[in-house]
C-alpha cells in the first residue's frame, strides 16, 4: 500500500484519490485539537468529546466478552453475535473507559454517527480542508472491535483520533476468492466475508488462500489518515482499549453531491431482473451491460446526433427526475 506524507489538500486531490487505490496518508489530522487531547490522556479525549456532545443519542452495540470483539453473525446465521442500543456518544465513551479496567470486556462501540448531530460543535475545530461541507464527517468509537472483511461502495477517507487500527484491504476483483454473505442481511448492512482473517479455514473456504496473496495491510496511529476506494474490500480491527476514528464517504467525482445513487441497487435490480434468465440471453445482456455501461465511450454514441442521444448524452437536471420517477413506478408496479 503506499504511503505519504505532508502532501497538501491539492496534492491529494491530483495525486492520491485519482488513482484510485488504497494509500495511507501519514499525519493527515494530526494537528487536530482532538487528536491532542487523546495525546494527552484517553480521559482528556473523552472529556473533549463530552464538551462536545449534544446528548443526542447515537447506535451503538455491545459484544459477549466471549467474541473477542468480532462483528458476525450467531451461530445459526438466524441474528447477529451483538445487542444494539442508541446512548448518546459520552456515555459510550464513559462505557469504553471503565471496560479498560477489565481484563476480558464486552466489546461496546458507536458507529457511523453523524458528527453534525451527536458533536455538533466538534466539525470546526475538527475540519479536514480536503472536503466541502457538504461531505458529512462520522465518528466511530468503541474499544477492541473488528469488523470482518466487508465492502461499502463509496470512497472513504479515515482518520484516526485515538488508538490504533489495522486495516486489510482486498481488490474488487477478489470477490469470488471471498465468500461473500447474504446480500441483503449483514450485520453492518455491508455486504460481508465468511471468512476469518485470523483463523481463515482454508479446507472450507480454499479460494480464500488466493484472495490472501493480495491483500495490503497496513497500520494506523492516531493522526493518521487512509484513502480506501469505493468497492475494495476491508478488513478493520481497532487495537486499543480506546479507538476512535472520524471518515468521510463520497460517490464520484468529489463533491458533485447530485450523483448519490446507488449503484448497489442496480445490482439488486439485475439480480431480480436477469440473473434468471437463461445462460444465453444473460449473455447477450452482457454484452449490452459491456457497451453501454462498463466499457462506454465516445466512439459508441458518436453516430447519433447530440439532440438525440438521450440518456446515451448529457441529460439536464429535469430530465434525469423524471427518467428516475419512471423507473419508480416501474419498480412500484
Amino acid at each position: 500500500m503506499k504511503e505519504y506524507s505532508g502532501l497538501t489538500v491539492e496534492e491529494i486531490r491530483r495525486v492520491v484519490l485519482p488513482d484510485k487505490r488504497p494509500a495511507i496518508l501519514r499525519g493527515l489530522v494530526c494537528d487536530w485539537p482532538a487528536v491532542a487531547a487523546y495525546r494527552d490522556s484517553p480521559e482528556a479525549l473523552v472529556q473533549y468529546l463530552r464538551e462536545h456532545d449534544s446528548g443526542v443519542p447515537v447506535d451503538a452495540l455491545m459484544t459477549e466478552p466471549e467474541v473477542a470483539g468480532r462483528i458476525f453473525y450467531n451461530d445459526s446465521m438466524s441474528g447477529f453475535n451483538f445487542y444494539r442500543n442508541r446512548l448518546p456518544l459520552s456515555q459510550i465513551a464513559n462505557q469504553v473507559l471503565r471496560y479498560s479496567r477489565f481484563s476480558k470486556p464486552p466489546a461496546v462501540a458507536a458507529q457511523s454517527a453523524l458528527i453534525r448531530d451527536c458533536l455538533p460543535t466538534f466539525g470546526s475545530e475538527n475540519r479536514l480542508a480536503l472536503f466541502d461541507e457538504d461531505i458529512l464527517p462520522r465518528i466511530w468509537l468503541g474499544n477492541r472491535i473488528t469488523t470482518p472483511i466487508h465492502v461499502d461502495e463509496w470512497n472513504n477517507v479515515g482518520c484516526v483520533i485515538a488508538g490504533r487500527r489495522r486495516f486489510t484491504l482486498f481488490p474488487p476483483e477478489q470477490i469470488a476468492n471471498l465468500y461473500v454473505g447474504p446480500l441483503d442481511f449483514a450485520p453492518t448492512g455491508a455486504a460481508m466475508s465468511m471468512v476469518s482473517l485470523s483463523d481463515p479455514d482454508l479446507q472450507r473456504y480454499p479460494k480464500f488462500g488466493e484472495a490472501l496473496r493480495t491483500a495490503q495491510t497496513a497500520e494506523l496511529q492516531p493522526g493518521d489518515g487512509i484513502f480506501i476506494p469505493a468497492l475494495w474490500w476491508h478488513h478493520v480491527e481497532s487495537l486499543e482499549p480506546l479507538n476512535v476514528l472520524v471518515n468521510y464517504w463520497w460517490h464520484d467525482p468529489l463533491g458533485d453531491a447530485a450523483r448519490a445513487d446507488s449503484a448497489f441497487d442496480a445490482l439488486l435490480h439485475a439480480i431480480l431482473s436477469i440473473r434468471a434468465l437463461p445462460p444465453e440471453t444473460r449473455r447477450a445482456w452482457g454484452a449490452f451491460f459491456a457497451h453501454y455501461v462498463f466499457e462506454a465511450n465516445s466512439e459508441s454514441i458518436n453516430h447519433i446526433p447530440s439532440e438525440r442521444r438521450g440518456i446515451l448524452g448529457e441529460l439536464p437536471p429535469q430530465q434525469v427526475s423524471a427518467l428516475r420517477a419512471h423507473l419508480n413506478k416501474k419498480l412500484g408496479s
